[in-house]
């Protein structure tokens, strides 16, 4: 009897678990829901925005955010019902025995259950015994009740994140190409200099090192101080959001699995997600550099020089100058041959982190670590 009521209590403590499991699960699936839907609605409210640029970058990292939110809602919805399987396996012969009880409880007939082998005080204390483990058993099947509903309510919402998973995926597929279109027809950003092309090109060909290529572009273009100065970087420390949605890899000189060490940051991000512009700056390169893919130098204050490498598509060109939260291009991924335009992609697809943006901070052309400027980061330097 006494294991039955530990089990009655175990059971309650258990229920109420995994009551909280499931409003968490399903609360994580609402707000990615409207995350998405806004997002959807900001895509329709973006073909009549006066900056339509703006708003299909406000869009792009909107859908990020959503699709973010889904993966992570499928991801807590898989883990709670791997735990509620392995739960339903680990216990499957208790389970079973108590089945069997209820069975055989629900089908005992009255005056059976009178006669026992010893007789009336055999009798009475089996019925002592009956009455005792009934509410246990009654709050076991109880807590099998209402695992199996939760179990139910998941696998809806896992069908749910799926269909939005698809529906935000198109959308922003739109919204991306959409906004490629409209920066390549774009006319109006503002230029402090004119880059001698002919020279960068040889620049960048010649240039062994990221310290050689920066020296260089300080020599090649650099700026009067009749210029507007830009707001202070250095304020801004602390502060910033990530270029590009995803997580460190490795931080400020951290070797890699070959051992070669990097004076940067190395953030994970998927395929063709967005990179902007994490403050005011002016463009002093953009283009193929090295080993890094396409890159982008940005000089948010006089002797200090942001690089992102590692993008795909790239926006922006040298001498503009751009405001904070300005699209600077898109991270490698798969490019339709025939079209240009980005593939259709499945519930699955862009769902792994696979590629990588590289961010490094020159200040006086000697590389520091750009981790404390981010508010994601800074804890982490």
């Amino acid at each position: 009897m006494m294991r039955h009521l530990l089990l009655s209590a175990a059971a309650a403590v258990s229920l109420a678990t995994s009551g909280m499991a499931q409003d968490s699960t399903a609360e994580l699936a609402r707000r990615a829901a409207d995350r998405l839907a806004a997002a959807q609605a900001s895509l329709q409210a973006a073909s009549s925005a006066r900056n339509r640029i703006d708003a299909l970058t406000r869009t792009i990292r909107a859908y990020e955010d959503g699709l973010t939110a889904v993966r992570e809602g499928l991801r807590q919805a898989g883990i709670r019902e791997a735990a509620i399987l392995a739960e339903f396996e680990a216990r499957s012969q208790e389970l079973s025995q108590l089945l069997g009880v209820m069975i055989s409880v629900q089908s005992t007939q009255g005056p059976l259950a009178l006669m026992h082998p010893q007789g009336p005080a055999g009798t009475a204390r089996a019925g002592m015994i009956v009455s005792a483990v009934t509410p246990a058993i009654a709050q076991e099947a109880e807590t099998l009740r209402a695992k199996l509903e939760e179990l139910a309510t998941i696998r809806d919402i896992q069908n749910n994140a799926a269909q939005q998973l698809q529906t935000g995926l198109s959308g922003a597929q739109s919204a991306r190409e959409e906004l490629a279109k409209a920066m390549s027809d774009r006319r109006d950003l503002p230029k402090r200099f004119v880059a001698d092309e002919t020279a960068m090109t040889l620049l960048a060909a010649n240039a062994e090192t990221l310290g050689d290529f920066a020296s260089g572009l300080l020599e090649m273009t650099p700026l009067s101080s009749d210029q507007a100065p830009l707001r202070a970087f250095s304020d801004a420390q602390g502060t910033l959001a990530l270029p590009v949605n995803g997580q460190v890899l490795r931080g400020f000189d951290q070797p890699d699995a070959a051992g070669i060490e990097r004076p940067g940051i190395i953030i994970a991000a998927r395929q063709n997600a967005l990179v902007s512009n994490p403050w005011p700056a002016t463009v002093r390169y953009s283009g193929p550099l090295l080993d890094y893919g396409n890159v982008i130098v940005l000089e948010p204050q006089a002797g200090l020089m942001l690089v992102l490498a590692g993008l795909g598509a790239t926006y922006v060109e040298a001498g503009q100058v751009l405001g904070d939260g300005a699209a600077l291009g898109l991270m490698p991924g798969p490019i339709d041959a025939e079209t240009g335009e980005l593939p259709t992609e499945n519930e699955n697809a862009g769902s792994a982190l696979t590629e990588t943006l590289y961010i490094e901070l020159r200040k006086d052309l000697e590389p520091t670590d750009p981790a404390p400027w981010f508010a994601e980061t800074k804890d982490k330097s």
